[in-house]
């Protein structure tokens, strides 16, 4: 039997539902489905459906379309969704990703103002991750900038890295925005990078969350190396399609972004054994 030439992971692309904003979540949930992506991570925020784990199953259920992942709502435009407190928050995410079967729940540091929920924060996700098998990966931010001005707006560091947390998700839209190396951000993350929101960026000031390929971010040498190290986490797609002018145009970003992943998921055997 003829060895393989390359060596693909086990890691699923997942579609974001906040990939098709301003469209719902059943829109994502059609999407994903068509395109032939293998899951969707549900961004919580204020579409209710978003919100309903009975509707988000009815959802996977009719498109045959898993649930690989949850965001919790962490955003200044969902502070008020599943409750004003912070902990809640995550409990509530975490219930939903064990009654959804999902495998991870996504989540940012708190802002600098949450100061209570900012300090106990390291703390109280190992406490909530050793209570369950649902990876609770901390994602990387970046600092907030206005002109020439620098706001630190998360805390302990919107660099996850600084502290020790369980698992890690690498946005590299984020990291263009931080102006950071996002594969130094990989190496500190080590092995305990454990989930993937895929996207590019040129550094600007605003997070931009670009399709794959149209920034100046390594988004090939970051797939090709999850294939190396045999990556078992999720490649989710988490780009902007806000200036789509169409329909039809969402929707050929969002399958340029999926062959783009695939194509560069994958890494050659004989590179290995040199």
């Amino acid at each position: 039997m003829a060895e393989p030439v390359v060596r693909i992971p086990d890691a699923k692309v997942a579609l974001s539902t906040a990939s098709v904003y301003p469209e719902s979540t059943a829109t994502a949930f059609e999407i994903a489905a068509r395109l032939g992506y293998d899951g969707v991570e549900v961004m919580v925020w204020n579409d209710p459906v978003s919100q309903d784990i009975d509707a988000l199953r009815r959802l996977s259920d009719y498109h045959g379309i898993p649930i690989l992942a949850v965001h919790a709502p962490c955003l200044l435009i969902t502070q008020r969704v599943w409750s004003t407190d912070p902990w809640t928050k995550l409990q509530r995410a975490r219930a939903a990703a064990e009654k959804l079967g999902a495998g991870a729940v996504v989540v940012h540091p708190p802002f600098r103002w949450q100061r209570q929920y900012a300090r106990d924060f390291v703390q109280g996700i190992w406490r909530m991750a050793d209570e369950t098998d649902v990876r609770f990966a901390v994602e990387n931010m970046y600092p907030w900038r206005y002109r020439d001005r620098e706001m630190l707006a998360y805390a302990p560091d919107w660099d996850v890295t600084k502290d020790d947390y369980r698992h890690f998700t690498i946005d590299l839209s984020h990291a263009a925005t931080a102006r950071t190396d996002a594969l130094d951000m990989v190496d500190r993350m080590g092995d305990r990078l454990g989930h993937v929101h895929l996207a590019d960026g040129l550094g600007s000031n605003k997070d931009e969350h670009l399709v794959p390929g149209r920034g100046t971010q390594p988004c090939v040498e970051l797939l090709e190396r999850l294939a190396r190290t045999g990556f078992d986490g999720h490649v989710v797609i988490e780009v902007n399609t806000r200036r789509a002018m169409s329909g039809a145009e969402r929707e050929a970003d969002l399958a340029e972004a999926l062959a783009f992943t695939r194509l560069h998921l994958a890494s050659p055997v004989k590179a290995d054994r040199r």
